[in-house]
């Protein structure tokens, strides 16, 4: 699974994968007392503490590897260094839907990715169709509710 490929991201998504990493840490040696814990409960074949701690344990580490191994790879772009009338990673873009409603993306990293929030992975459906777009353009994209429609109004790269 480990690969070597590059993966951009904002300054952003990766202080934010930094908390996450810490955070995780700081739970190890928790985990750890809860598995001795339950320990000294005795039969472990039946203690549901036990399994729930080796369990969480298993998470946890496998979250910090896979943490980790983003951040190693991890190629920080700063939006505000690039420039152009293309749309690109970092680029924020505003839209109009097909009601003429303004719909406003950061293209941004898959681990930072935050529909919700703007935030739009520059490898998701909208986010592929984006990708090289000039203001005025079209973008048609294919989603599980059907085919929608964009018009690009705005590129910028803040």
């Amino acid at each position: 699974m480990a690969t070597f490929e590059k993966m951009p991201m904002l300054a952003e998504g990766m202080d934010k994968l930094r908390a996450q990493l810490k955070l995780l840490k700081e739970e190890r040696p928790l985990i750890v007392d809860a598995i001795e814990e339950a320990r000294a409960h005795g039969d472990l074949s039946e203690n549901a503490e036990y399994h729930a701690a080796k369990e969480r344990q298993g998470q946890v580490e496998a979250s910090i590897a896979d943490i980790e191994d983003k951040l190693s790879r991890a190629q920080v772009i700063d939006p505000s260094e690039l420039s152009g009338d293309k749309v690109v990673f970092g680029a924020t873009v505003t839209m109009l839907d097909e009601n003429d409603k303004p719909v406003k993306y950061q293209i941004v990293g898959e681990a930072e990715a935050d529909a919700k929030n703007g935030k739009l992975s520059y490898s998701s459906p909208l986010g592929r169709a984006l990708i090289g777009k000039k203001i005025e353009e079209e973008v048609e994209v294919t989603v599980p509710s059907g085919d929608k429609y964009y018009l690009v109004e705005k590129i910028e790269f803040i």
